[in-house]
């Protein structure tokens, strides 16, 4: 049927074609990693449903067309290193993209855009059904993750001005940190234990926990690097946006959450607390005659 078509509307649907492909291939490769278990077969049935894609093209196009066995291999990797639900819904996010190609398509063939849409929407329905744990206790690791960068960007700020020396600040912000941790770790496990609902607390706690110290070192690593505690403090807030934005996106695309309201919302409370705890710093030194 492809000598029916224009040559411009042919590439979309070729371009379309290696799309479903790869993506049948990527969702077949995750529905073995994870086994016979409910997420694996969810995942090959989207697999299969992405054959009926790539079929779908083929009738109009003629032609045999190999996957992007480097976006597939690509898709793979962020899927260990980030999480199944993230990589699978990262891609859809691309599928989404798609559809000015459909709408293009549709001109010649009126039957694509029906067809992917009721596709996307049956796709999207079996992906709401994925179950991960590291998204059941997405709530505990943004706890931890929002609560280091507010305290600690405060704490830094203020030890920066009133100390004004590298090693004293990072041991303090260090011990600090630790400190608070530990205690929200804590909270964070008494918290879970007390609601009616399916999550550990203790696996609740650990969540928490980690995701705190993982900030801390990030946060403090700038004050043993630098000898310039003014440049630390600089870098210091560079590190904690870049772990909001990183942070904020992950969680925006697992849980189809809004980026860009959250983002600006957590980077703009944490740059806050660190103005005014330097500020702080400053009243505090001043006042009490403080030189180190």
């Amino acid at each position: 049927m492809g000598e029916n078509l224009s040559p411009e509307i042919l590439d979309m649907m070729l371009d379309a074609q290696r799309a479903e492909r790869t993506e049948h291939l990527v969702y077949h490769r995750l529905a073995l990693r994870s086994g016979d278990t409910e997420n694996g077969r969810l995942l090959e049935r989207i697999s299969q449903d992405e054959l009926a894609h790539y079929n779908f093209w083929k009738r109009y196009t003629g032609q045999e067309v190999a996957p992007d066995t480097v976006k597939a291999w690509s898709y793979g990797l962020i899927s260990r290193l980030f999480g199944l639900t993230f990589a699978v819904k990262l891609m859809e996010r691309g599928e989404q993209s798609a559809q000015t190609l459909y709408q293009a398509v549709a001109r010649e063939v009126p039957q694509a855009l029906r067809i992917a849409e009721e596709e996307d929407e049956h796709e999207h329905a079996l992906l709401t059904m994925l179950d991960e744990e590291r998204l059941r206790y997405i709530g505990s690791m943004v706890l931890g993750l929002s609560d280091a960068l507010v305290e600690l960007t405060g704490t830094l700020a203020g030890l920066t001005l009133a100390l004004q020396n590298t090693r004293l600040i990072a041991t303090a912000g260090l011990i600090t940190g630790i400190s608070a941790s530990l205690s929200m770790a804590a909270s964070e496990f008494l918290s879970t234990q007390s609601q009616e609902d399916d999550l550990d607390p203790k696996k609740a706690s650990l969540y928490t926990g980690a995701a705190y110290v993982v900030t801390v070192v990030l946060l403090i690593l700038p004050y043993f690097l630098l000898q310039s505690y003014l440049a630390a403090l600089g870098v210091a807030l560079a590190v904690a946006m870049v772990v909001v934005l990183a942070f904020t996106y992950y969680v925006s695309v697992a849980r189809d959450m809004p980026f860009r309201r959250r983002f600006l919302q957590m980077a703009g409370i944490s740059l806050g607390v660190a103005a005014l705890s330097f500020a702080i710093g400053y009243v505090v030194r001043e006042v009490l005659g403080i030189e180190i």
